[in-house]
Order: C-alpha cells, then sequence, then structure tokens
C-alpha cells in the first residue's frame, strides 16, 4: 500500500541538528534540555520558521517515551476564550508530571488570538503552577500579548529561513521524492515561499502530484503567482504611458493565475524597485501601493483601485 502523508509533517525535524535557520535558538534550546531545566519560554515570528517543531523536538528529547503524557499542546486562536485557560490549561498544570523532569509543558500556539481576559487568566495560572508546569507560548506578534505575560517569559525571535538554508531541504526531499529541481527553480520556490518552510512543502507536495520535473511554469502555475517578468512588463508598459494595453495585460494575468487585487499589489510593489526610474518616483509609486492596499482592505472595489494605481504609473513614467 502507497505511504500517504502530509510533507509538512513527514519532513518535520526530530533533532536540535535538523532544524535550519534558527541555530542560536536551537543552541539555548538545547542547553535548557541538558539542564532539564527552563524558564517560560516565548517563541515569536513569521509561521513556518520552526516554532512548533522546536517545542516538540524540546518536549521528546526531556521527557523521552512519555513526552504525549507530559506535554499539552493547544491552539489558541481554535479556542481563545477565557475557558480554556480556566480549565483545560489549570486542570493539566495542576497535576505532577510522570517522568524524573519535575515539571510538564504545556504548548500554547498562536497565543497572541488570546482575549486580553484569558491572557490575564493565563498570567495568574503561570504565577500559581511554576513549580510542575513550564509554560511555551508561540505567537507571530509579540506585540499582542500582555507586558506581564512578556516578562515572564524568556523571549525567543524566529526569522523567516534563509535562501542557503531552504535550498538544503528542498535539495534533502527532491533526493527522498526523487525529484528533479534545478538551482534557477530553488530560487523560484524561495521566493514564493518566503522563508516559509510549511509553505514550501505544501508547494512541492502539491507540484510532485503534477510532475516528478518540477519546472518554475509548474510552481507559478499552483501558487496563483504571476512570473515576476509579467508584472514587471505590465508596469513598464504603464510607465511608458500606454494605460489601455497595460490594463488588459493586468486583467490577462489576474484571469490567467487567479489572483486577487491584493496579490497583485504585492507583487507590484515588490517589481517597482526594477524599474528604470527615478528613486523618488519609485518612492511615490510605493507609497501609492500602500494607499490602494489599505483601500482595498477597507472593501474598495479592487478592479477600480487597480485602474487608478495604473493611471498614477501613467503619470509619473
Amino acid at each position: 500500500m502507497q505511504e500517504t502523508s502530509i510533507w509538512a509533517e513527514k519532513y518535520r525535524p526530530n533533532n536540535f541538528n535538523e532544524i535550519k535557520g534558527q541555530e542560536t535558538i536551537v543552541e539555548r534550546a538545547e542547553a535548557f534540555v541538558k539542564q532539564r531545566n527552563m524558564p517560560h519560554l516565548m517563541f515569536t515570528g513569521p509561521p513556518g520558521t520552526g516554532k512548533t517543531t522546536l517545542a516538540l523536538v524540546m518536549a521528546r528529547k526531556l521527557f523521552g517515551d512519555t513526552w504525549h503524557d507530559n506535554f499539552l499542546e493547544l491552539n489558541a486562536s481554535d479556542e481563545r476564550g477565557i475557558d480554556v485557560i480556566r480549565i483545560k490549561v489549570k486542570d493539566f498544570a495542576r497535576t505532577m508530571a510522570i517522568s524524573d523532569v519535575p515539571f510538564k509543558i504545556i504548548y500554547l500556539d498562536e497565543c497572541d488570538s488570546l482575549t486580553r481576559e484569558a491572557q490575564n487568566a493565563l498570567r495568574r495560572t503561570m504565577e500559581s503552577y511554576a513549580n510542575s508546569c513550564r509554560f511555551i507560548l508561540s505567537c507571530n506578534y509579540s506585540s499582542k500579548i500582555i507586558d506581564p505575560i512578556q516578562s515572564r517569559c524568556s523571549l525567543f525571535r524566529f526569522k523567516p529561513l534563509r535562501q542557503e538554508d531552504v535550498a538544503v531541504i528542498i535539495k534533502d526531499i527532491a533526493k527522498q521524492e526523487k525529484l528533479d529541481i534545478n538551482e534557477n527553480t530553488i530560487k523560484t520556490l524561495y521566493e514564493v515561499s518566503g522563508g516559509d518552510v510549511r509553505r514550501l512543502e505544501n508547494i512541492l507536495q502539491s507540484c510532485s502530484v503534477i510532475s516528478k520535473k518540477i519546472t518554475d511554469d509548474v510552481v507559478y502555475s499552483l501558487v496563483s503567482a504571476a512570473r515576476p517578468k509579467e508584472i514587471r512588463e505590465m508596469m513598464n508598459i504603464a510607465v511608458a504611458g500606454n494605460f489601455v494595453k497595460a490594463r488588459e495585460m493586468l486583467l490577462d494575468l489576474m484571469l490567467k493565475y487567479g489572483l486577487s487585487g491584493l496579490d497583485v499589489i504585492k507583487q507590484m510593489q515588490k517589481e517597482v524597485w526594477q524599474l528604470k526610474m527615478k528613486d523618488d518616483i519609485k518612492l511615490a509609486l510605493v507609497d501609492k501601493c500602500g494607499e490602494i492596499e489599505f483601500r482595498m482592505v477597507e472593501g474598495s472595489d479592487e478592479f477600480v483601485q487597480l485602474e487608478s494605481l495604473l493611471a498614477n504609473f501613467v503619470k509619473n513614467g
């Protein structure tokens, strides 16, 4: 029977040395495990950078075979109210660990989704059960966590993975899954994933269903992104003063790749810096991209807003 699994789980690291791109953080986490003691921790940073993976590796190394009994993983975005802290967290925290390590670990993912009341309840729970339980809090934005919780945690800031780290991961998966990927496509995969390994592995798995030879065309068709050179060509036509042709190209790109207005804005903002024009005009256009993006988020019609942006390119060309 053929093995079926999600690659993001299949290739999740099981040891400290397998975690890429967060060397300093991993070194400190490994030191905590060797001492068999740790403070409350806060992992903050973009998605797909190894926060959950590091927490799981620490639990496995600390508790061994009993890690399932001594480790509770909760996602705060599912259960963000005060009841989850009062009931689930407190019930787990008040019981003693079933191992030679004197504490359990509660991993609270996406804790920046917790309401303020729930965060205050969490703070009191962290104080009351500090001897029997340690908390690892994970969030994308530490600024959304109240100061009393932040002051009780040792902060670890995760960063998006570097291109060389992503290349190692891609080549390892390609070897195991017998995929054919060249260096140029590796660079494309890094650009579309933005250093998010979970997104990268999902893209690779989706591409592998279509073909074992993964090319730029396969990647762009799956991630609903236009090729940078196509976006750049459309912008250059607008800058040259041909509004009608630029508008037609824009609509064709959106239909061809299934792009939303926000997708287009983000790609245009990246490509502005490649245009051949004065820096002060580039700054004005980036500023306009930000304004148009804000209007879309607030509910404005995306086609009207994108035409407005193209009109600005024509005027500034």
